[in-house]
């Protein structure tokens, strides 16, 4: 009995033992993670417990990951809202991205500022719009726009038929644009004709008059879009912009269709160009472009597409095409308006109908020749199948 009760007791005893030597190790493992940790810092994610707290979402590898947000609740703390995935259908920008751009230069907005462009009195003008040939007018009502007055005739209707081209597009980042006779007996112009005189325009020239817009900055052209890139893909990591930038490559997507469909050579492609002998030119602002404080981008300055861009298209095109080639993320509207172009091969007929009906002046200016229309809708069917082979490419992705 009494040995029965030994035996016992020295079994206990060494569970105790037993249990007090792991219970040590554990402990003193722990307290070399925890110093670890101290030494890595709280945002290391080195360590399991930093691992497991980070969200699946967030520890894949998507290639279009969503655009991340901070929020702040009502008891003020903070937590990481995922916004949905700035692509669909593999080629097209999200709708939701699309609901969330600047407004740019509404219908409504154009048709009432022009209206007030054809009444107002000029009051003064003055440099201020590129060349010293164009002018920068202050109406009666305290508002401006610039004059411009063409080197030729070519490059006042080049300006004035891709403001209507942008608008049959869609795209709503070219300033509304009016044309005007200042030489004419129109009083509109009578408190200016000394000055007029003075700038030795030619007789009943047509100039034209866009909206002047103030507080304009700068706009260099984004990376994916330089010729060390490879290109606005949709590969390219998307989740590591920010929303103010995704808004603005969406916007430069509208941008390369427009310039490639009226061949304007004096914007991104001129700085292509200039790479020959300016290793730095992309690191500057981009000609012809600007960008309002709310995150509009402002085409300026169209009047070397179209016509005289058609003109002088042999040697621009390389870089037409390559800028197109380099994009292959698009606003579904635009894709949809350059499809319904392609498939009716009508081009001419409704930016002729939009031109004539929106400007009193639209006989006195001209349009397209039959060369440059044809020339127009061939660009146009460009575009849909660059658009058909991303869209082969990617969709499935």
């Amino acid at each position: 009995m009494d040995m029965r009760a030994v035996s016992v007791n020295s079994l206990a005893l060494l569970l105790l033992c037993s249990l007090a030597c792991v219970l040590h190790l554990f402990g003193g493992l722990e307290r070399r993670l925890e110093r670890r940790e101290r030494e890595l810092g709280p945002s290391s994610a080195k360590t399991f417990r930093a691992l497991l707290a980070v969200p699946a979402v967030a520890r894949s590898n998507n290639l279009s990951a969503g655009i991340t947000t901070t929020t702040t609740t009502t008891n003020g703390s903070t937590g990481v809202q995922r916004d949905p995935l700035p692509l669909e259908d593999g080629v097209f920008w999200s709708r939701s991205l699309e609901a969330r751009l600047p407004a740019g230069f509404s219908e409504d907005r154009a048709r009432l500022w022009s209206q007030r462009a054809r009444a107002q009195r000029v009051v003064s003008l003055e440099p201020g719009c590129g060349r010293t040939s164009n002018q920068l007018a202050t109406f009666s009502d305290g508002s401006k726009a610039c004059v411009r007055y063409g080197i030729n005739a070519e490059q006042v209707q080049g300006e004035t038929l891709a403001y209507y081209l942008a608008k049959l597009l869609g795209i709503s980042n070219v300033p509304p644009l009016v044309l005007a006779q200042p030489s004419s007996a129109e009083q509109q112009w009578a408190h200016v004709r000394q000055r007029v005189d003075g700038l030795q325009w030619s007789g009943r020239a047509v100039v034209s008059m866009t909206e002047w817009i103030a507080n304009l900055s700068g706009v260099v052209t984004p990376s994916p879009l330089r010729p060390d890139s490879s290109g606005l893909r949709p590969t390219m990591d998307l989740g590591n912009r920010t929303e103010a930038e995704l808004l603005e490559l969406v916007q430069w997507s509208d941008l390369v269709v427009f310039d490639y469909l009226t061949a304007n050579f004096d914007r991104l492609v001129s700085n292509l160009f200039s790479l020959q002998w300016d290793s730095r030119v992309m690191e500057r602002n981009t000609s012809n472009l600007l960008k309002t404080p709310q995150g509009v981008l402002v085409f300026i300055d169209n009047e070397a597409g179209l016509v005289h861009g058609y003109r002088v298209l042999d040697m621009w095109e390389r870089y037409h095409s390559s800028v197109l080639r380099s994009v292959c993320i698009f606003r579904r509207r635009t894709a949809q308006r350059v499809a319904a172009l392609h498939r009716y091969r009508d081009a001419r007929a409704r930016l002729f109908d939009l031109y004539r009906d929106s400007e009193p002046l639209a006989a006195e200016q001209g349009f397209l020749s039959d060369e440059h229309a044809r020339i127009l809708q061939d660009r146009i069917d460009r575009v849909y199948r660059h658009i058909l082979h991303c869209k082969g490419k990617y969709s499935q992705l």
